[in-house]
């Protein structure tokens, strides 16, 4: 029963610091939410697929942790707990630390900054790196096949998400600057110590 409400204490600050920025954002005149919105083709498919999957994994999560009367190792579902936390950390971060250049899919209208600081500096993509490493946890806490399959494939979404719409708008948006930080800082975490091509 105590992973049981530590899962769900995890799960509902990692989603309410998504609803609070979301509202934060609309205050501010933002509109958070670009999934699928002024794109075509392949892009446009991705972020769609993202958007289904991220709720269908909520879902699913929710009844696992409900449903759950496995008998995964305590030690196994203390990784998991350890690993949801750092997930949830590592999402709160970048967030905050993105302050009002954060939206979930890209946007081409809006002006927005490249991030480098705070977690940045250690991770491209650390709000990907706080969903995987959430869902992961999860999964390690409370495993079962259908969890396992929604979370594998999720993570694979969202790491489409990255190479083929984020990473070609950052080059397009930031050029060089972009190019620069992609050299020195890993995709999801750890700085290059040569800097040779990702």
């Amino acid at each position: 029963m105590v992973y049981k409400i530590i899962a769900f204490i995890i799960l509902l600050t990692f989603y309410s610091c998504y609803v609070v920025k979301m509202l934060k954002q609309r205050k501010d005149g933002i509109q958070t939410d670009q999934l699928g919105k002024g794109k075509t083709g392949f892009p446009k498919l991705i972020e769609i697929l993202l958007k289904i999957s991220s709720y269908l994994i909520v879902a699913v999560e929710i009844n696992s942790i409900i449903t759950y009367s496995g008998n995964m190792p305590t030690s196994i579902r203390i990784a998991g707990v350890v690993i949801s936390i750092l997930g949830t950390v590592s999402f709160i971060k970048a967030v905050v630390d993105m302050k009002s250049n954060w939206r979930a899919g890209v946007s081409e209208e809006d002006k927005t900054n490249l991030v480098t600081n705070g977690i940045y500096e250690w991770s491209r993509n650390p709000a990907f790196l706080g969903f995987d490493l959430t869902y992961i946890g999860i999964l390690l806490s409370f495993f079962n096949l259908l969890l396992l399959l929604v979370s594998v494939i999720t993570i694979v979404i969202f790491h489409l998400q990255i190479v083929n719409v984020e990473e070609d708008y950052l080059i397009a948006r930031f050029g060089q600057d972009y190019v620069d930080y992609k050299k020195s800082v890993n995709r999801y975490f750890g700085k290059k110590i040569n800097h040779s091509k990702n």
